[in-house]
């Protein structure tokens, strides 16, 4: 499973009615091929899985696959407050076509770091797939912490972590532990570059929906040391990104999809739309 490079956690597109927009989403991925991204993460947090029918889950996952399936890399998100669930939504994932899995601690039920490592360790030892653990306290109420990452690490199906608590500190402990055969993978959409100064390949990131050209080149710049290519890349997305990661993240993702060019509708509850001036001051941002 190729990791190295951008992964866009894509946008689900929703039509007038809130039904899922196949056709929108197949010209999503069409354009993120295009512009050079690595893979597609479906159902993740930024493709508001969590509102999805068993039908509607199945329908984002097939279309995604029968656009991209051997173009780049395929991962579903498999979170659930249920592990068993879990790995229901792995054998899903591998019966459609999937390259690999992304797979966060349980959210609500606030498990010690025992239990994160059973948790993980049983939906491993249930797929043949690669995981990527998903590590984001903000949104799951745990952190995945050193020493379980250390010890989950060693798990043949486990390939790395996202890492998205935004503790750079954190980030670069793991990755200065070098663990073997394991991808620690930029989660935060404003440290890339410091990821990958510290030698990340990867980049699972939301803001990829508003700026996949972009963030390609950033990564390519990285690859080359070209250093102040990719901060003046950066800098150039920075004030849209932290617009994103101070509020209304996924509002301001569809708001802003391929720098605000594809409609792919509104948000659904318990999201709620965006003010049409703070739609229209965050698309300001994007020029």
């Amino acid at each position: 499973m190729n990791i190295h490079g951008v992964l866009v956690p894509i946008v689900t597109p929703f039509d007038a009615n809130g039904d899922i927009d196949t056709q929108t989403l197949t010209e999503l991925v069409n354009v993120f091929i295009e512009k050079g991204v690595t893979g597609i993460v479906a159902c993740g947090t930024t493709g508001e899985y969590y509102t999805f029918s068993p039908e509607e889950r199945e329908l984002v996952l097939s279309t995604i696959a029968d656009t991209a399936k051997g173009k780049v890399t395929l991962i579903a998100g498999i979170n659930s407050l249920s592990t068993d669930h879990s790995i229901e939504l792995a054998h899903q994932a591998k019966a459609l076509g999937y390259d690999g899995l992304m797979l966060s601690a349980n959210p609500y039920s606030l498990p010690n770091q025992e239990g994160i490592i059973a948790h993980f360790e049983k939906v491993a030892n249930a797929t043949d797939l690669p995981i990527v653990m998903y590590n984001f306290p903000a949104r799951v109420g745990v952190s995945i912490e050193f020493e379980t990452v250390a010890h989950l690490a060693k798990h043949p199906n486990i390939a790395g972590i996202k890492e998205s608590s935004g503790d750079f500190s954190h980030a670069l402990r793991l990755l200065q532990a070098n663990f073997d055969n394991f991808e620690v993978i930029c989660g935060c959409d404003d440290q890339p570059v410091d990821f990958f100064f510290w030698g990340a390949k990867s980049w699972i990131a939301g803001a990829a929906n508003v700026f996949p050209g972009e963030q390609v080149a950033l990564f390519k710049a990285t690859q080359q040391s070209d250093w102040d290519g990719a901060k003046e890349l950066m800098s150039g997305m920075y004030p849209a990104i932290h617009s994103m990661e101070s509020g209304n993240y996924n509002q301001k993702a569809k708001a802003g999809c391929i720098n605000g060019t594809i409609d792919v509708g509104p948000v659904r509850i318990p999201l709620t739309p965006m003010s049409d001036e703070d739609t229209q001051t965050f698309l300001t941002l994007l020029s």
